[in-house]
């Protein structure tokens, strides 16, 4: 299936916003802290000691499931079930300080080196045994399954109820897993959340008791679904988090950040709450509407970043190709048609902060100690050590090409302020230097206290080719006044 930039936005959405739901909701989780007055902040901790901006075993877990996605492989084959299973197994033999008790009991039992069948027969077993198989740690990890099936939904219900059954054998907790993959898959092509459309998937009875399920979620404050591990009430909080947080009209993205408040405050599991409902928001808002506060510091197991889910999730998205110029799989993207040569200026209104082209990140300055790039790049072309920080900035003028536009322009904005604020020296670059580059020095400009007029001429005169589009024009025009 071919994405338009819009759906490939929101594709990349589901795992980033995962990641930051479970790295948002970790240090709350049972009560280990209080939420502020300024709301859940990135702040570490938690049952797992995590550092601030982790990841705990939600999107660890999830993470194991996008790896095998992104290869292309269709999930519900004994090649993708397999290689889940054991990237499970290599995960539990690192000792991770936070996992579930049933998943443990299921890996552990699985062997050193299982299959895709081992881990199923030994679910199946312990449910068999016990009837008690139905907790949250396979709902918090399905995210990925959507992505690599958005082509076709019987394959994404078959492929949600296995990656489902590899830990979790109980039929709700598959059922539960169909109907957020289906609510996400349809959010991404469509841009609306609805998470009745995966009904019709499961059969009568279980469409029945869902559907009785999410009308319950639906008439109930938040608050109410907790505790939350298992997975019927674990999928009710997160939807009546969704469904009864009104989006604001100003800024509709904020949705996003405002739903993943009302997840951590009902308490309990908050990681995989929020989680759980960080997936269905990122396929509706998009990976461009997480702030870059989070992105900054996201990560987690096994030693990736948040840019790298994305990554991998458009990777899962595409059945594993890559995009005509190469990326994410090219060290050094091949932009050379785009540019005679390196363009490189000093912000005519702080000398800190450098505009210019990707040509320029050739030879970099050795002041320049962080930099903001527009464009997608290869995974070698910013040095290391280094800090990157990527934007997901569309050079086109239509609405549709951005629609988080403002929001972004604001947030680059904000974040090479805070950069210049930590003392660093800030690149920041697109292809050409022509669009986008000057259009996110003029919104930083008037962040700075410079008015529009003024800050655009400055700009445009410093860089030689400067022409921001028109939907960039009208975006920073309005943002007069409001650049805070």
């Amino acid at each position: 299936m071919r994405l338009t930039t819009e759906q490939m936005d929101r594709a990349c959405g589901t795992v980033l916003a995962t990641a930051a739901g479970d790295a948002l909701g970790a240090g709350y989780e049972f009560g280990t802290a209080r939420v502020g007055p300024d709301g859940p902040q990135m702040i570490g901790g938690g049952l797992g000691g995590f550092a601030k901006g982790e990841w705990t075993d939600d999107t660890t877990m999830a993470w194991c499931v996008l790896d095998v996605a992104s290869a292309g492989v269709d999930l519900r084959s004994d090649e993708a079930l397999d290689e889940i299973a054991r990237r499970f197994r290599t995960w539990y033999e690192s000792g991770p300080s936070d996992i579930g008790n049933q998943t443990r009991k299921v890996l552990r039992a699985g062997g050193a080196d299982p299959t895709g069948a081992t881990l199923t027969a030994v679910s199946d077993e312990l449910h068999a045994r016990t009837g008690h198989t139905a907790g949250n740690g396979s709902l918090m990890r399905t995210a990925p399954v959507a992505l690599r099936h958005l082509d076709d939904p019987t394959a994404l219900t078959q492929a949600a109820v296995a990656v489902s059954r590899l830990t979790h054998a109980d039929p709700r907790a598959g059922e539960a897993c169909a109907l957020w993959s289906h609510a996400i898959r349809h959010a991404v092509l469509t841009a609306q959340i609805d998470v009745r459309v995966g009904l019709e998937h499961l059969d009568t009875e279980a469409a029945e008791y869902w559907s009785e399920r999410i009308v319950e979620a639906e008439a109930s404050p938040p608050g109410r679904f907790t505790p939350n591990g298992w997975v019927v009430t674990a999928l009710q909080a997160a939807w009546s988090a969704i469904h009864r947080t009104p989006v604001p009209q100003d800024d509709p993205r904020q949705h996003l950040e405002d739903v993943l408040a009302a997840a951590i405050a009902i308490g309990d599991d908050t990681d995989t709450v929020a989680a759980i409902a960080g997936g269905l928001l990122g396929a509706r808002w998009g990976a461009s509407a997480v702030p870059a506060r989070w992105r900054r510091i996201l990560h987690g197991y096994p030693g990736l970043t948040g840019e790298r889910l994305v990554e991998l999730a458009h990777l899962a998205a595409t059945g594993g190709r890559s995009t005509h110029h190469g990326w994410p799989e090219r060290d050094n993207l091949p932009y050379a048609g785009y540019n005679r040569g390196a363009v490189l200026v000093r912000h005519p209104f702080d000398d800190g902060v450098w505009l210019g082209n990707v040509t320029a990140l050739d030879d970099l300055p050795e002041e320049i100690t962080a930099v903001v790039s527009l464009c997608l790049v290869g995974y070698a072309q910013v040095p290391e050590g280094v800090e990157h920080v990527v934007f997901r900035l569309i050079d086109e003028p239509a609405a549709e090409s951005n629609r988080n536009l403002a929001f972004i322009l604001r947030d680059v904005a904000a974040t090479v302020a805070a950069l210049r604020d930590e003392g660093h020296e800030v690149l920041v670059h697109c292809v050409a230097a022509q669009s986008r580059t000057p259009a996110v020095g003029i919104a930083y400009a008037m962040l700075r206290g410079v008015d529009y007029e003024t800050a655009s001429k400055g700009v445009c005169s410093a860089l030689p080719s400067a022409s921001p589009n028109n939907g960039f024009r009208a975006a920073l025009a309005a943002m007069i006044g409001g650049t805070s």
